[in-house]
C-alpha cells in the first residue's frame, strides 16, 4: 500500500532584524567616549552618512518618506530582556535638541570601574533578604576576570556554610545564582561558556527568527559549531544553509567572555551626557548638546537613491542608506531612553541639587525600573558610564543610587546611605581635634536628626570613607 502524499508547508522569515537589534543594544550601554568612536567608524565607511555642523532635521525627514524605507520598523527594542519599545524620539534627541544651546563642554578624568564594584554596585541595588545576599556577595566574590564563575557551587555551598548559614541547600544557592545572572553585563556568573551564551541568547526577543533553534544548537551541539560540522548541524536542527548561516552570524555577535569589557582600560575622559540648570526656580534635565557629533544623511547620495532603476551603484547606496538610518534610529532612542531615565532619577534627588549630598534620598533599580517600565538591568546599563553636569559637580547616574538605612515605622523614616555618609563627614570634621567623637557619640548625633542606625553601621561607614576610630585621630590630633 502505497503513501499518500501529504503537503507541507514551509514558512520563510526576513532575517533582517538580528544586526539591529543587536546595534541598539550596543548603542545603549557605551559611554559617550566609546559612542564617538562607533560613531566615527560609521562615518568612515558609510558615504551615506555625513557631519554637520548646522543640523537640519528636515533634511533627515525627507529621506525617510520613501516607500521602501517602510521596510525599517518604527520601533527599537532596548531593554535587557527586549519586552520594552521606544518609539523614535525624533533624530533631534540624537544631537540634543532638546537642551540648551549652551552646554558646558566639560570633561573630567574618573577611575574604571571594576567587574566586581559593577557587580557589587548592583547588589547593593537588589531588594533580597540578608541570606540571599550574603550568598550573592559569595557569588560575586567568585566571579572571575572574564565574567565566569571560577568555583563550583558545592564549594561555594561549603564556604557558606562555615560562615555560619547552616540548613543551606544547593537549590538556594542556584535560585540566588540565576539573580546574579540577570545582573550586567549580560552572560556573567555562567558556569562555561555554553551557560554564558544561553544567558545572552535567553535576553533577546522570543519572536526572533530561528531563536530556538539558536538556543538549542547552543546547548546540545556546541562542539558541532566549533568543529565546524555544518552537515550535522543542519541535519539535527532541521535548517537549510541560509537558515543555518543566520544562526552562526547570531551567536557570532555574543560575547564569549563579558567581563573582559571592565579590564580593558584604566581611566578615561568623561564627557556629561546630560545637563541639570535652574531655570526660573524649576530644575531641567536636558540632553548635553556637545556630547556627540552632529550627523546626518547625505542629501545628494540620498536624492539619487530615488531613482527606481535595480544597478550595482543604487543596490550598494541603498543598502547603505538603511543602515544610516538604523543608526540614526538607534542614537535617537538610546538618547530618547537616557533622557527619560535621567529625568526620573533626577526628579527623585532634587534635594541634592538643592542641598548636597546631605539631602539624598534612598533609591534603588526597582524603583526606576518601575517608574520607567524598563527590566532593572537594563537602569543598571543606562546608568553606568553616563554622566549629568550639575551645579555641584560631575556624578555618573549610577551615584544617585543608594539602598535604605534605619527607618522603623513609615517611609519617611529611610534614610540614603549616601546622606548618612555625608553627614558623618560633617559630624567629624566639625569635631574638636583633641576630643574626637566616637561611634557611640555618632550615633547619638545621629539619632538627634531622626537617623537611627547601629554603632557597627556607623563603623562600617567611617572605615568605608578611610575615616581613623576616635582613639587614632586623637593621636594624630
Amino acid at each position: 500500500m502505497s503513501m499518500k502524499p501529504t503537503l507541507q508547508l514551509r514558512v520563510g522569515t526576513q532575517l533582517t532584524m538580528t544586526p539591529q537589534l543587536q546595534q541598539a543594544i550596543q548603542l545603549l550601554q557605551l559611554s559617550t567616549l566609546d559612542l564617538r568612536q562607533e560613531i566615527q567608524q560609521a562615518l568612515d565607511a558609510n558615504p551615506m552618512l555625513e557631519l554637520e555642523e548646522h543640523f537640519d532635521e528636515r533634511e533627515v525627514s525627507e529621506t525617510q518618506d520613501d516607500d521602501w524605507s517602510s521596510e525599517i520598523p518604527e520601533d527599537l527594542p532596548l531593554d535587557s530582556d527586549w519586552s520594552d519599545t521606544y518609539q523614535d524620539a525624533g533624530l533631534g534627541s540624537l544631537n540634543g535638541s532638546g537642551g540648551s544651546e549652551e552646554g558646558p563642554d566639560i570633561e573630567r578624568n574618573t577611575a574604571h570601574t571594576s567587574l566586581h564594584d559593577h557587580l557589587g554596585w548592583q547588589l547593593a541595588m537588589t531588594d533580597m533578604t540578608p541570606r540571599e545576599h550574603a550568598i550573592a556577595e559569595s557569588l560575586i566574590d567568585a566571579v572571575g576576570a572574564d565574567g565566569y564563575l571560577t568555583v563550583s557551587l558545592e564549594e561555594l555551598l561549603d564556604g557558606l556554610r562555615g560562615q555560619g548559614l547552616a540548613g543551606l541547600k544547593i537549590g538556594d544557592v542556584e535560585q540566588v545564582m540565576m539573580r546574579v545572572q540577570q545582573f550586567d553585563p549580560t552572560g556573567v556568573a555562567a558556569r562555561d561558556l555554553r551557560e554564558c551564551l544561553l544567558l545572552q541568547l535567553g535576553a533577546l526577543p522570543e519572536d526572533m527568527p530561528l531563536l530556538p533553534q539558536a538556543k538549542r544548537l547552543v546547548r546540545q551541539f556546541l562542539d558541532a559549531l566549533a568543529g565546524n560540522d555544518r552537515k550535522l548541524l543542519k541535519r539535527r536542527l532541521r535548517l537549510e544553509e541560509a537558515e543555518l548561516d543566520h544562526i552562526i552570524a547570531l551567536i557570532r555577535t555574543l560575547d564569549p567572555r563579558p567581563g573582559l569589557a571592565f579590564e580593558d582600560s584604566d581611566n578615561d575622559y568623561v564627557i556629561p551626557d546630560l545637563i541639570a540648570r535652574r531655570v526660573r526656580q524649576e530644575w531641567r534635565i536636558e540632553l548635553n548638546p556637545d556630547a556627540l557629533p552632529r550627523v546626518r544623511i547625505q542629501p545628494d547620495y540620498a536624492a539619487l537613491i530615488k531613482r527606481a532603476d535595480k544597478s550595482d551603484d543604487n543596490t550598494f547606496l541603498k543598502q547603505h542608506l538603511q543602515e544610516a538610518k538604523w543608526l540614526l534610529k538607534s542614537l535617537s532612542s538610546r538618547n530618547d531612553t537616557l533622557l527619560r531615565v535621567g529625568r526620573e532619577i533626577m526628579a527623585r534627588q532634587l534635594d541634592f541639587l538643592e542641598h548636597g549630598e546631605e539631602a539624598m534620598k534612598p533609591l534603588i533599580l526597582a524603583d526606576i525600573a518601575g517608574a520607567v517600565d524598563m527590566h532593572e538591568s537594563t537602569i543598571s546599563r543606562v546608568t553606568t558610564q553616563k554622566f549629568i553636569h550639575t551645579p555641584r559637580g560631575v556624578f555618573e547616574l549610577k551615584y544617585f543610587f543608594s539602598s535604605h538605612v534605619g527607618g522603623g515605622h513609615g517611609e519617611g523614616d529611610a534614610h540614603s546611605s549616601t546622606a548618612i555618609r555625608a553627614r558623618l563627614k560633617k559630624l567629624i570634621g566639625e569635631e574638636p581635634p583633641r576630643k574626637p567623637l566616637s561611634d557611640s557619640k555618632l550615633v547619638d548625633l545621629l539619632a538627634q536628626d531622626g537617623i537611627q542606625v547601629a554603632r557597627r553601621t556607623v563603623a562600617k561607614y567611617r572605615e568605608a570613607m578611610g575615616i581613623p576610630s576616635s582613639s587614632e585621630r586623637k593621636r594624630l590630633a
